[in-house]
């Protein structure tokens, strides 16, 4: 399995656990040891056939899955099982690219992502929503220390990791695009804008925008257009994933900070919609809904069977049913309709759409 995503801490535990109770070695590619002991990675194979390998940063060392290709099939044809190597790397599309050809029928991907509230409980909301899910700034002593963390992550995924991933872009260039994305938080993509702003071309932002896509650090929310009746918005719109580098990027120490900056309602809607979209999982087709005139719905949920949710996000405490989300609602028909606001109580709103907090709805979504 190759796990591929942001979360740079607790994958020791994480590859233990997958372990089951099977003695496990772990090798981290950036230790110029651990890269040593695999000079010879077929002879070191051999020697732990009995061991599931953990094999962390393994963008770092690309040559070895011809070797792992030659092991796994050997491996097969003496009766050994699957499960005997885990992956760790970033997201890179050189990585997954070379992965899945060299190990066509012999791997499966996993995206680890940055802490979601499942994990972390309902009572930690606030300090997810402000600190982001990276582990060492969520469980960071202060929120002093938790900013400088991502104040240092950026800089040294910009500057180093980046670079070492294969994309030659100016280290300062990137991060003002980073910069005027989260400015933007929740917009529509208008890549002539950012084009402007950055002074380089269309096809550049595209191009510089795939990429942070590729790296978990951007999503790009893509419309709903199966309504032929309606003039739709046809740009995706985009949102920093994790809400910690977002509050980063823009200076954002702590929650009151937060409260009082302009990126308040696009940090929070960003914070539900990356949390749902988590839960719900790969079943889940994500996407929004707008028309022309802005009836919009901020995030709809479609699984294959043809049954869609329908949620509104709001920061408000007093939810209402609004009408711009009430014609849409009547354009979609969903199954189910929610607006997700910073409550606990759960309550109707009228015509089948009830206001629900993000906690009990990453339940239902859970449940289903």
């Amino acid at each position: 399995m190759v796990l591929t995503g942001p979360r740079q801490v607790g994958k020791t535990t994480l590859a233990l656990k997958i372990a089951e109770g099977r003695p496990a070695i772990y090798l981290d590619l950036e230790s110029e040891g651990d890269r040593a002991r695999l000079a010879e990675p077929e002879l070191y194979f051999a020697d732990h056939v009995d061991e599931l390998l953990v094999l962390d940063e393994i963008q770092r060392l690309p040559g070895l899955f011809e070797a792992l290709r030659g092991v796994i099939d050997r491996g097969r044809r003496e009766g050994r099982g699957n499960g005997r190597f885990l992956l760790l790397g970033s997201a890179s599309l050189d990585l997954l690219a070379q992965s899945g050809e060299t190990l066509a029928g012999r791997v499966a991907f996993a995206e680890l992502t940055p802490f979601d509230l499942t994990e972390v409980g309902s009572e930690q909301l606030d300090r997810l929503w402000v600190r982001g899910g990276f582990p060492e700034s969520f469980l960071a002593s202060t929120d002093e220390a938790s900013l400088r963390w991502r104040r240092d992550f950026i800089r040294t995924y910009l500057e180093r990791d980046i670079p070492q991933l294969g994309p030659r872009i100016p280290a300062e260039t990137l991060r003002r695009l980073w910069t005027m994305l989260a400015h933007n938080q929740g917009a529509l993509l208008n890549a002539a804008s950012l084009a402007q702003g950055l002074g380089v071309s269309g096809a550049t932002i595209g191009r510089y925008l795939d990429l942070m896509v590729d790296l978990l650090l951007v999503r790009r929310l893509p419309p709903r257009l199966t309504n032929a009746g309606k003039r739709l918005m046809r740009s995706p719109k985009v949102y920093l994933r994790d809400s910690g580098l977002l509050h980063a990027l823009l200076g954002i120490g702590d929650k009151d900070s937060l409260l009082g900056h302009p990126v308040l309602g696009g940090s929070w809607e960003g914070l539900v919609i990356e949390n749902l979209i988590g839960v719900a999982g790969a079943s889940a087709e994500p996407s929004f809904y707008r028309t022309s005139n802005g009836t919009e719905v901020d995030l709809v949920l479609s699984w294959a069977d043809g049954r869609e949710w329908a949620v509104e996000v709001k920061r408000t405490l007093a939810p209402k049913l609004e009408r711009g989300l009430r014609s849409a609602l009547d354009d979609i028909e969903p199954e189910r309709s929610f607006v997700v606001y910073p409550g606990s109580e759960r309550f109707p709103l009228g015509e089948g759409v009830e206001a629900i907090g993000l906690n009990e709805l990453c339940a239902e979504l859970n449940s289903t």
